[in-house]
């Protein structure tokens, strides 16, 4: 069966496997480039009794280096060479033994050669953040399928609730009006579980989007759409483990593809033992080869043709979308050196992408650890350019609603916590986030204090560091008495037909849900054009009491942050601040446009955060 894929200024055409007298069923990857970096190609070549048989190439430029073969007689993992000098075109993998002959046809294409084809995500973008299954349903027809264990139920906070690619795509203008520029897609690859499918974090197909939101090719289109929109996307991956219905798992390459197979122990998620120079072997392995859970059977990156497949992966879906990078799942749980290989072979093709990871730890000294430039303690090497800044969301978390100030200022965690900055090599390019997929929304966090969760994206719209938020932040999206990861998934307002309320349009929205949104729409929109804030140095005072400022400047540009946490109004001195303010004599506040004199003091009004544009 013939497909065709369409890409801007490119046609591709692909056959799916032809056998005329043989057993092939699958091939991986489904096609490939000239022109990368790394020449050799590996096959995974899937069919019955495929291990009998000897394969070859007739190709000007391709040659088969080796072929390794497996515990299952239903596997041949080929490995090809890809000259410079090769031309994009189909052959033949041919399969013979002494009574069968079975062929594939393959193809090659020209590696996208426009730098802006996959051009990373940076201080300057601000990224939004979607549980596709649950914010907006483009596509009704593809809700349930047939084949398709888990249906639509959107009574469960954990079924299916009819999200797609469509839905998504239909809101770019939406997100593009509000002022973002980057979108992060929790996975849409299959995942053909029998239950709690919706959130995509067990593949069951690694080369293919689910069904119920979309197809490859509508990824692609929908990539495509994004960047004529002005947004990058972001797609999120997965080493550590696979869903225990993919497809490999009925017949096991080896016994050595995952790991404890049988008992299937849980991770004890003691992550420090990558960086503890006292761990015993015994704790590394319950850490790194525990499963994630007993429906996420745990993949051994040691296995070396596991390792290449998994690598290989990203790198095709990286060429064949042109993304703008990758958000590593679980970044800790793998083994760490193959962590360390395939962030550098990903890099070596792709070296201005962007590559952050997820390391769920207040402390800095851990996630700093993964941050390529950093020189460990025990010579560990990364190539990741960034890593998801937990630290700082736990110290903001604890500096917005703590009941008592922290040695003299309740601001005093958040001000500490960059003062751990120098542990990076790189603070400028975290991810930084008020909240995620996994946790409470922010609104719920600051107990629905309409003036704390202003700070909140205050502060984080003006922090060194790549702006996240979570869909439905903008519209205050809260779920107070409840962690449930499927009632905080919850459906974005207007992304249904059937909606009351539409957060697209405005229609029904409270007070407060409008004021949040259009605050966050005027501030995203003056922050695009900001160099000052995507890369200007920051300078910060000693917080006192309720009151706390920062400085976000460079040689052209300043901008004074300034919140004040009390319930009473406060004047603020600020001689304190003139290695800053130098000379200047007046500033305006952005969110208000009221001008204010800034020698001398100036009045601070309760619960309040100004972010000051200083005259020069």
């Amino acid at each position: 069966m013939q497909c065709r894929i369409a890409f801007p200024g490119l046609v591709f055409l692909c056959l799916s496997a032809r056998v005329l007298s043989g057993p092939i069923d699958r091939v991986e990857p489904p096609f490939w480039w000239q022109g990368f970096e790394h020449t050799e190609l590996q096959l995974l070549v899937h069919g019955h009794g495929i291990s009998g048989f000897n394969a070859s190439i007739d190709y000007p430029g391709i040659s088969i280096n080796r072929v390794e073969h497996v515990d299952s007689a239903n596997y041949l993992f080929l490995y090809l060479d890809i000259d410079a000098a090769a031309e994009p075109g189909k052959f033949d993998l041919v399969f013979e033994n002494d009574d069968l002959r079975a062929t594939h046809s393959y193809e090659l294409h020209e590696k996208n050669a426009d730098p802006r084809h996959a051009k990373g995500f940076s201080p300057a973008d601000v990224i939004y953040l979607i549980t596709p299954d649950r914010f907006a349903n483009g596509d009704p027809a593809n809700d349930s399928i047939a084949d398709l264990e888990d249906k639509l139920n959107r009574d469960d906070d954990y079924g299916r609730h009819g999200g797609d690619l469509a839905g998504i795509e239909g809101s770019i203008d939406y997100l593009a009006d509000m002022g973002f520029t980057a979108i992060w897609l929790n996975p849409i690859l299959e995942n053909a579980m029998p239950r709690a499918s919706y959130h995509g974090y067990a593949t069951t197909d690694f080369y293919k989007v689910d069904p119920r939101f979309g197809s490859n090719e509508q990824y692609r289109d929908f990539v495509a759409t994004a960047k004529s929109k002005g947004l990058g996307v972001i797609m999120d991956m997965i080493v550590n483990h696979s869903g225990s219905e993919h497809w490999l798992l009925d017949d096991l390459p080896s016994s050595d593809w995952l790991n404890f197979p049988d008992d299937r122990p849980i991770t004890s998620h003691a992550r420090t033992t990558n960086q503890d120079p006292y761990a015993s072997d015994y704790d590394k392995a319950a850490h790194a080869d525990g499963w994630f859970s007993k429906m996420m059977p745990d993949l051994n990156q040691r296995n070396p043709l596991l390792a290449d497949y998994l690598t290989q992966n990203a790198i095709w879906w990286i060429e064949y979308l042109g993304i703008s990078g990758i958000r590593m799942d679980t970044h800790p749980y793998p083994d760490k050196h193959y962590l360390s290989e395939w962030s550098r072979r990903v890099m070596q093709e792709y070296p201005d992408l962007n590559l952050t990871g997820e390391e769920w730890s207040g402390n800095p000294a851990i996630v700093s650890y993964w941050q390529r430039g950093k020189a460990n303690h025990d010579d560990y090497v990364s190539d990741m350019p960034s890593m998801l800044d937990f630290p700082l969301q736990i110290a903001i978390r604890e500096a917005l609603t703590a009941d008592e100030p922290s040695r003299g200022s309740v601001w005093t965690p958040a001000y500490e916590m960059l003062g751990n900055d120098f542990l990076y090599p790189d603070p400028g390019n975290l991810v930084i986030f008020p909240d995620n997929h996994d946790m409470s929304r922010i609104y719920t966090q600051v107990d629905e204090d309409f003036d704390l969760f202003r700070m909140a994206i205050v502060y984080y719209l003006t922090m060194r560091g790549i702006p996240t938020f979570y869909y439905g932040t903008e519209v205050l999206m809260s779920h107070p008495g409840t962690e449930s990861h499927g009632a905080i998934r919850e459906e974005f307002p207007g992304g249904w037909d059937d909606h009351t309320r539409n957060a697209f349009t405005g229609e029904g929205l409270s007070d407060n849900e409008i004021r949040a949104q259009r605050l966050m729409r005027q501030l995203l929109n003056w922050r695009k054009d900001k160099a000052v804030i995507h890369t200007g140095r920051l300078m910060q005072f000693t917080p006192i009491k309720n009151v706390y400022a920062y400085f976000r400047y460079n040689d052209q540009d300043s901008v004074m942050v300034v919140f004040n946490r009390g319930e009473d109004a406060a004047s603020l001195d600020m001689t304190r601040f003139a290695e800053r303010l130098g000379d200047a004599q007046t500033a305006e506040d952005v969110i208000t446009g009221k001008r204010y004199g800034i020698q001398g003091s100036i009045q601070l009004e309760p619960r309040s955060a100004m972010i000051l544009e200083i005259d020069k």
